[in-house]
């Protein structure tokens, strides 16, 4: 697939994350797919490696049960035929205690035959992890 393609289905599936639609966003892996929030921490129920859609619908469903999104906005783009490069600025909270989190995500998408196949996400974890330790 092309560039811009790529761009697009990301962008896609960004909308689909704001309005809660997981299965759409499911519908663009592979069934095979390779994902993970990467932190050394352990903290957020979210963190961590997961394979195949049933494991990346319960990423979805931890990150939503925990936190509650205020600002979801992608603001940079790279790609090319295989890999999509985004950061989005996130601001959100943590439903169980208020409190707030602001911040840059970096993700990183593969593609293989119009599917993703792989996601690596970082994000801020000095901000995340005192939100379930403290």
């Amino acid at each position: 697939m092309s560039a811009d393609t790529n761009v697009a289905t990301i962008k896609s599936i960004y909308g689909a994350f704001g309005r809660g639609d997981v299965q759409s966003i499911l519908n663009a892996l592979s069934d095979d797919v390779d994902w993970a929030a990467e932190a050394a921490s352990t903290a957020a129920p979210w963190y961590g490696v997961r394979s195949g859609k049933s494991e990346v619908g319960l990423f979805f469903e931890q990150f939503g049960s925990a936190m509650e999104v205020e600002e979801f906005t992608p603001v940079a783009f790279a790609a090319n035929e295989a890999d999509v490069m985004a950061v989005v600025r996130l601001k959100a909270h943590h439903r169980a205690s208020g409190r707030s989190v602001a911040m840059d995500l970096h993700h990183w998408f593969t593609f293989r035959d119009g599917l993703i196949t792989h996601y690596r996400g970082t994000e801020d974890t000095a901000q995340v992890e005192p939100l379930f330790c403290a």
